[in-house]
């Protein structure tokens, strides 16, 4: 297949395009920094910013003719910030994304989206897809992710031709099929994201449990999230009609209790695991205070509590991912137990070459 992969740079990203050049798609790259790397493993690169209409009709379009599919991943994370910032890189974006594969007759979008765009801060026990959009969201991230979910999906067509661009005049032939995936907290080998903050928070003393400390949560190994995004390629090239038009909740298939799955993080790199604990309510209540505060004094920075984060780390939240296997194919193909193994691997070596260098 040729495939164009919006922030093909990011943790999840990268590793897509690795899985895709490894089993011989062509593959290009789109990202506002550069990756050499990746370059080196065969990607075309892209350079640029998707809130830019102009430059996501050119890569989509006139420069990379014959795209098959779109793999958007490209996305900003975060449980605080302006609200304007989240909706140009989340909404905007997803929807130039959109009419792009659309004017230039690509097949096939795949959106990653997050299961905290059904979240409203209370707990999710092995729920499916059929679980609603909440009235309110606790953060601007899930919020817009929402918003551009919904664009994604409600862009999924069959049947008749398509007029082309009227900037460009071109009638264009086929439809676009689309589909979402959730992948939830991604981690594994080099992640930029989730271990670090785990780790600084608790070596830093800053980091509590909150509430009872018997919550389950789902995560998701990077190669799996990564090898989910080949299944939903693949599914939408094989039976468009069964896997297009949905969003697919992406996990582990192997809850775990967030705190001891904490620890365990904290164990492998040398770090004090939580434990002061602290009630939900007192969490929910100092970050709600911290975010009034912050906005009033005009505050950039994240709050060391947020409402998100609190409703996060004291609740359950774990999927049914039945459709996922059913419609996708998708399955596991790194195990929790296997994850954490290749987590120890490098941090081993690097205290070996530490004791033998003192």
């Amino acid at each position: 297949m040729h495939v164009l992969v919006t922030g093909c740079g990011g943790f999840l990203g990268s590793e897509i395009v690795r899985q895709l050049i490894q089993r011989g798609d062509t593959v290009v790259g789109a990202s506002r920094g550069a990756y050499p790397d990746l370059v080196q493993l065969g990607m075309l690169h892209c350079r640029g910013d998707l809130t830019d209409a102009g430059f996501v009709r050119d890569i989509i379009g006139p420069k990379n003719p014959g795209l098959d599919a779109v793999i958007h991943t490209a996305a900003v994370a975060g449980v605080w910030g302006a609200a304007d910032h989240f909706h140009r890189n989340n909404v905007i974006a997803t929807e130039n994304v959109i009419n792009a594969c659309q004017n230039a007759g690509v097949a096939s979008l795949v959106f990653t989206s997050s299961p905290s765009v059904t979240f409203a801060g209370e707990d999710q026990r092995g729920v499916d897809e059929s679980v609603p959009y909440p009235d309110r969201y606790l953060a601007d991230y899930p919020r817009t992710k929402a918003i551009a979910e919904r664009a994604v999906l409600a862009a999924d067509q069959t049947g008749s031709p398509k007029t082309g661009s009227p900037k460009t005049g071109s009638p264009k032939t086929g439809s676009l099929r689309t589909l979402a995936l959730r992948p939830h907290l991604i981690w594994g080998n080099d992640d930029p994201h989730l271990l670090p903050r785990i780790i600084d928070r608790a070596r830093r003393g800053r980091l509590r449990i909150i509430g009872d400390g018997t919550n389950q949560v789902d995560t998701v190994h990077v190669i799996n999230a990564a090898a989910a995004h080949l299944d939903a390629l693949d599914a939408l090239a094989t039976n468009p009609d069964t896997a297009a038009g949905r969003a697919y909740f992406i996990a582990q298939d192997e809850p775990v209790n967030c705190w001891d799955w904490i620890g365990e993080i904290c164990e492998i790199y040398d770090v004090a695991p939580p434990q002061k604990i602290i009630s939900f309510s007192a969490a929910y209540r100092i970050g709600q205070t911290l975010e009034t505060l912050y906005r009033w004094t005009g505050r950039r920075s994240e709050p060391p509590m947020t409402r998100f984060v609190a409703a996060q780390l004291a609740t359950d939240h774990y999927f049914d991912i039945s459709s996922a296997k059913q419609r996708l194919g998708y399955r596991v193909r790194i195990s929790m137990a296997d994850g954490l193994s290749r987590l120890r691997e490098p941090v081993a070596e690097s205290r070996r070459i530490k004791s033998s260098i003192q």
